[in-house]
This record gives structure tokens, C-alpha cells and sequence, in this order.
């Protein structure tokens, strides 16, 4: 029997890259997209590939156990028993959008198969737990990235919003209730998918220079965490004007991760302080995060956009 559950999507609010880094990171659950395993009844070329997706990853997770490399217990034959009955991950997760489409395969494939020592999401979780997951999770999800902080699947499998203090130092977090304020965290969807692994190479590349790493440290962390401390205190004023600094950091330091088309929109909005845009995950595609102090003047700017809300103020 296959358990109802549903996997839902992340929102990588801060953090992107700079968690890496060890700065801040703020994660939280996002309940317009989920997935969950079913067993296909009849065959279709999604179903199919999907399957076919699963078994990249269990062959993956063999190998890992034949090289005493498995990061936890994991009933690989029953795995093999479900691909063979034409198991698949029915997903309405966006791929290579960064909000965690892979996070919620490996959060789901840890809740069914893990069968020894497992920590159960819904018990009260303590700090300790939570990184032995999020190290856990980031050895299986490194098979779809090449590097993975294991974040995803940890707010997927959780569902969540953490807080990500230091590599060391992370925890479950109330966050504001959203209001009906004409301020407004959203989405906004670019259309075009993006490739993680390279970016997150390029990014790793340029942690070699020390002037990077200044930038880092000294703006990036600096902006990055201040946005996470006035989003948890609820002061829009403050929120708003680190986003902008942060959003101008990302301008002139992480032009790659911008899609070329949107780089025009990203500067447009920090010289007009109408919107403040900033990445969503990785960046190259997928959503970008924008964050306005007047959601009806951001949406008459960028009306030719497709924009979500996810968040009042």
C-alpha cells in the first residue's frame, strides 16, 4: 500500500547561494505545488518517464550502498520491487523552477524506504535531529545537483519553515501571519527553465577569488541576513530597504544566474523602488522572488508577467 502523502514545494525566501557560505537562510513550505508516489495503472510516456527518472536514482543509491556510502537504512528491494510495478512520482512541481521538485523525491523516496532509525516528521523535532536529516538528505539529493545543502527535501519532509542560523545551528521558525498590507512577497515566473548544477559550479568557481569572498562576507551576508531578521519581526520598512541593497548585490555580483531577459526588469526596479527582485533558489530560469512595498504599482509594472503572492505585509 502506497501512503497518501503529499510532498509539497519549498520557497527558498533567503539564503540562495550564501547558505553555501554559511550565511543566513530562510525556507518555507509552499502548498500550491506537491507530489506523491502512486502506482501507474496504465502506462503513459509521464508515468514512463518518470519511472524511468526513479530508477536513475535507485541505481544511484545502489551504488552508494555498495560503497559503504548510503547515509542512512534504506529498503532498496522494496524500491526495486515498486519500480517494477511501475511506480512514479506524480508531481505538479515545476522542474528546474527551484522550488524544490527534486527536494520532494527524495523526502518521499526517505519516507517510504527508510526502515531503520528513521526520524519522524511528525513528531516534535529537536535541532539535532534536523541536521542529521539535512545532512542525510544532502548525500541522497546530490545525485540530482551534484551539490545539495540537503535544504529541499529537509522543509519538504518536514513541511516546515526552518531557519538556517549556520551550518550548525538550524530549527523550525514561526514566521509572520500574512495580512492584507498592500506590501507583498510574490513569485514571478519566468518561463524558462533552470540548470542548478552548472550555476552552482560557477558560484563554488568564484569562492576561489578573494574578492568574491569579500563581497560575500562583508554585503551579501550582511543584507541577506538583515532581510531575514525584519521579514521574522515584521517590519516591512526595514525588510524593504535590505532587499534592495541585497537585490543591487545580486545585480553586480551574480549576473549569470539572471536570465538575460530579466536582467533589464531586475535594474528597472531598484532605480524606480517600485519592486526588488532577488533569486529564488539558483536562479538561471524558473521563479525569481520579488518583494514591493505596493503589490497594485508592482503588478501594473510588470503586467505582462504572470506573479503570484505568497506572502502579505
Amino acid at each position: 500500500m502506497l501512503k497518501d502523502s503529499l510532498y509539497y514545494s519549498k520557497i527558498l525566501l533567503f539564503g540562495e547561494y550564501g547558505i553555501i557560505e554559511d550565511s543566513m537562510g530562510l525556507s518555507i513550505p509552499y502548498s500550491d505545488f506537491n507530489g506523491k508516489f502512486l502506482i501507474s495503472k496504465q502506462s503513459n510516456p509521464k508515468t514512463r518517464k518518470s519511472n524511468r527518472q526513479l530508477y536513475s536514482f535507485y541505481q544511484n543509491l545502489v551504488e552508494l550502498k555498495a560503497s559503504n556510502s548510503l547515509p542512512c537504512s534504506l529498503d532498496l528491494k522494496a524500491f526495486e520491487k515498486d519500480l517494477k510495478n511501475n511506480i512514479y512520482f506524480d508531481s505538479s512541481i515545476p522542474q528546474g523552477f527551484g522550488i524544490g521538485s527534486s527536494g520532494a523525491i527524495v523526502a518521499a523516496t526517505y519516507d517510504r524506504y527508510c526502515n531503520k532509525n528513521k526520524i519522524d516528521s511528525a513528531k516534535d523535532i529537536h535541532n539535532e535531529s534536523i541536521i542529521k536529516l539535512k545532512s542525510i538528505f544532502s548525500k541522497l539529493e546530490s545525485f540530482y545537483h551534484g551539490t545539495s545543502s540537503g535544504l529541499d527535501p529537509l522543509i519538504c519532509y518536514l513541511n516546515l519553515p526552518i531557519l538556517i542560523k549556520s551550518k550548525t545551528d538550524l530549527g523550525t521558525v514561526g514566521i509572520p501571519d500574512s495580512n492584507n498590507g498592500k506590501g507583498a512577497v510574490f513569485l514571478l515566473n519566468t518561463g524558462v527553465v533552470g540548470n542548478t548544477q552548472p550555476l552552482v559550479q560557477h558560484f563554488l568557481e568564484r569562492c576561489k577569488e578573494e574578492g568574491f569572498r569579500k563581497m560575500l562576507k562583508n554585503k551579501f551576508k550582511k543584507y541577506n541576513d538583515a532581510s531575514i531578521d525584519a521579514f521574522l519581526k515584521n517590519e516591512g520598512k526595514s525588510l524593504l530597504k535590505n532587499v534592495k541593497s541585497l537585490s543591487k548585490v545580486l545585480y553586480e555580483n551574480f549576473q549569470p544566474m539572471i536570465p538575460k531577459l530579466y536582467r533589464d526588469l531586475w535594474k528597472e526596479g531598484i532605480d524606480t523602488n517600485s519592486y526588488y527582485l532577488k533569486l529564488c533558489g539558483s536562479g538561471g530560469g524558473g521563479y525569481i522572488l520579488g518583494f514591493t512595498k505596493d503589490f497594485q504599482e508592482a503588478q501594473d509594472k510588470l503586467s505582462t508577467y504572470q506573479l503570484d503572492v505568497i506572502h502579505r505585509f
